[in-house]
């Protein structure tokens, strides 16, 4: 076993089926009640313990993944923030989020408790219609980023548009 995860076959190669290689890395902390970060959604090919409170992720160009950040002080919340990003393959043009190297493509950005909530509420009754939120259409992650910044109400993610989705992506070269 690689430090990536992948199996590695004759001759040092990486076998046909080992998990591609990352490209996009996040970094991960978790200090009860003052820093928590942690992965919604979404599938690492690696991960790398630095101490007891911190990781790094590593995502294969391509996957989607739900980052979820929070932080308080003595008086309270401070920030409280929901990334999903799309990681990029090396050398790609990218668009930079905290924590995440060297970036990604970023399909939703909301800040504050309340719209953060709404997307975590929008991402369970995703998965309640037993859609994986990391196959879910950029297109949606875009819209629900652009109702919320309006104040309007996102449009729900159906069965059949992802199944749509699905289709077309199937049919792109």
């Amino acid at each position: 076993m690689t430090s990536t995860g992948a199996s590695r076959g004759r001759g040092g190669r990486l076998s046909n089926d080992a998990p591609a290689p990352a490209s996009t890395f996040v970094e991960l902390t978790w200090l009860e009640r003052r820093i928590e970060t942690w992965i919604r959604f979404g599938h690492h090919t690696s991960e790398k313990i630095i101490d007891r409170h911190r990781r790094v992720l590593g995502f294969p160009a391509g996957s989607v993944f739900g980052f979820v950040r929070w932080a308080a002080n003595d008086f309270g919340t401070i920030l409280s923030r929901i990334d999903i990003v799309r990681a990029v393959g090396a050398d790609a043009p990218c668009q930079t989020v905290p924590f995440v190297r060297p970036g990604g493509d970023i399909l939703l950005k909301i800040d504050g408790w309340p719209k953060v909530e709404r997307v975590l509420q929008g991402i369970d009754a995703i998965e309640a219609r037993h859609i994986d939120p990391a196959d879910v259409s950029p297109d949606h992650w875009r819209h629900v980023h652009n109702r919320l910044i309006a104040g309007q109400e996102p449009r729900t993610y159906s069965i059949a548009q992802h199944h749509a989705f699905l289709l077309r992506r199937r049919a792109e070269p």
